[in-house]
């Protein structure tokens, strides 16, 4: 199975939809607000002020979830520059998700989200806004070296990158028999199955990562 062809959101603005059913995520997202915002206090400050910001949202799927967080982060940074007196950086912005997802519709609600931030006169810089979709799995390297100064991922890296091997016997009958999940029933060489498999995707994700951030960010 190509998972990266299978795997996606619903898309569009139906109600059964991503974007109708993610409210869920969004309250995570907000629960850890702080975390994030602090973070993007650390990065600002260790890296002197940058004239550009390099953004990545991996696994950003559709729906208003994608550009609130966004919003969130390029305010932060502009009110911080405008507290420590300097001139607002200009924003890349990578959306990063699999291949068939929904990028048409955040795209058509970029002009709504340009005006939000211009409306608000948080938007210091608005010719400075630069945004673009990046199909692939965030297993793989995505970015070009040294360009990002954040990256941010949120519900999405429990989601593995292939099938955990060892969840068969050797006749090739399921091991977790009669469940989709892992439970109380479940041998234990299901759960380890499912930890190495993390171990061995989160080493590779931070692997590509540390290639595409810029030394010192986050």
């Amino acid at each position: 199975m190509d998972i990266e062809k299978v795997f996606h959101m619903n898309g569009g603005i139906g109600n059964n939809s991503y974007a109708k059913n993610s409210h869920l995520q969004k309250k995570g997202s907000d629960m850890v607000k702080h975390i994030t915002m602090e973070a993007i206090e650390q990065v600002y400050l260790s890296t002197g002020a940058p004239a550009s910001f390099g953004i990545a949202d991996l696994g950003c799927s559709s729906g208003p979830n994608s550009l609130s967080i966004v919003k969130e982060i390029i305010q932060a940074v502009q009110s911080l520059s405008s507290s420590h007196l300097q001139p607002p950086p200009e924003f890349r912005v990578y959306l990063n998700d699999l291949p068939t997802n929904d990028f048409n519709s955040i795209f058509k609600a970029l002009p709504d989200f340009c005006r939000e931030l211009q409306n608000e006169g948080k938007n210091q810089n608005p010719s400075g806004f630069f945004i673009g979709a990046y199909p692939g799995s965030f297993y793989q390297r995505l970015f070009p070296n040294n360009c990002l100064h954040f990256v941010y991922s949120s519900y999405s890296l429990h989601w593995l990158s292939r099938v955990p091997e060892g969840l068969r016997n050797e006749l090739g009958e399921p091991l977790n028999r009669g469940t989709i999940y892992i439970s109380e029933r479940s041998p234990i060489s299901i759960a380890e199955a499912y930890v190495k498999q993390f171990r061995r995707d989160f080493g590779e994700f931070l692997r590509k990562r540390a290639e595409e951030v810029v030394s010192g960010d986050c």
